[in-house]
């Protein structure tokens, strides 16, 4: 399928990944990764980018950027292309270093901005590079350090994060660092680094299934907010009111839209179901419970449905251009 525009706008928060080419290192020693933090600094400092969190591992690294006037997409640029240019001299080497294009998603900040903080400063520690929290406070190569006060980025934002915990900086600190052990025990967050909005129960303590984009980060009232700055709108795929969207599959699928809604296991009706399940949560992000309701099925059953579904629409791209196109 072809790649997505990326979301990319003043004042929104992105939580963005990049790789090495195959999964090389892109980072070999120390030296690699001060010039790095050095181009890095400076160019939050000249682009007016706030930095709430950062991890360098040796073959990709994290960040959790708010780009306050200019688009993330410049920063990215000439971050990228500096850091190339300096490894590929020191190493004798041409070609691209980067995997494809960096991945950028767009997050809500409530509630996500402290989980992805999280998220990204215990990535040493899922890598195997740090042995625990103790070591975490001093390992140099992510932002965790310079929140705990033991290393210095000049221009992370430390004092938003700290003030999320208390307006005294000791206490702040004691619970900051509390909350990242707490993160331990949950493993791998891979809700947070892509997938759209198929949330676990572990953020909102409530079976969310809502809509989906693998951009970004955010319950529909985000969506919606995002949908009203006619830049962004114009990159999001249109909606189909539910009601016209059901009757347009019934039409392509040669069906009375009534079958959509009964739970008859028929194959043709459930296949149907997949379909619209698929295009309506994954492509138009509609409500994931508004659909389940039409439906007559849970919420959960949505989800599956919408994941047997892509499998369809994809291998019959006739289907989807026939409906957006009648």
């Amino acid at each position: 399928m072809p790649r997505s525009s990326r979301i990319d706008l003043a004042g929104l928060l992105q939580h963005v990944i990049v790789r090495g080419i195959e999964q090389r290192n892109i980072f070999f020693d120390d030296v690699d990764r001060r010039f790095f933090l050095s181009r890095f600094s400076k160019l939050l400092e000249e682009l007016k980018i706030d930095c709430l969190a950062w991890a360098l591992l040796p073959n990709h690294f994290h960040l959790l950027l708010r780009p306050k006037q200019t688009k993330l997409a410049t920063f990215m640029r000439r971050l990228l292309t500096s850091y190339a240019v300096y490894f590929n001299l020191r190493n004798s080497r041409s070609g691209h270093l980067f995997q494809n294009r960096y991945k950028s998603i767009v997050c809500q900040s409530d509630p996500y901005l402290l989980e992805l903080i999280r998220y990204i400063h215990l990535n040493p520690f899922r890598a195997g590079l740090v042995r625990g929290v103790n070591e975490l406070d001093n390992y140099p190569w992510s932002g965790h350090a310079v929140i705990m006060g033991n290393r210095k980025l000049p221009e992370q934002t430390v004092d938003e994060v700290l003030n999320y915990f208390s307006n005294r900086i000791g206490v702040a600190r004691r619970r900051y660092r509390r909350f990242i052990m707490d993160g331990i025990s949950q493993g791998r967050r891979d809700e947070l680094v892509g997938g759209g909005l198929r949330r676990s129960q572990a953020l909102t303590g409530l079976e969310q299934i809502q809509v989906y984009d693998e951009r970004v980060l955010g319950n529909g009232d985000f969506i919606e907010q995002l949908r009203k700055d006619k830049e962004i709108s114009d990159r999001l795929p249109s909606v189909l009111p539910l009601k016209e969207l059901v009757e347009r599959i019934a039409r392509v699928l040669n069906m009375d839209p009534e079958h959509l809604r009964q739970r008859s296991r028929k194959r043709e009706f459930v296949e149907a179901r997949n379909i619209l399940s698929y295009i309506a949560l994954r492509e138009m992000r509609h409500n994931g419970a508004e659909l389940a309701r039409m439906l007559n099925i849970s919420r959960s059953a949505v989800c599956i449905a919408a994941d047997r579904g892509r499998e369809v629409v994809e291998k019959n791209p006739t289907i989807r251009k026939i409906i957006e196109n009648n």
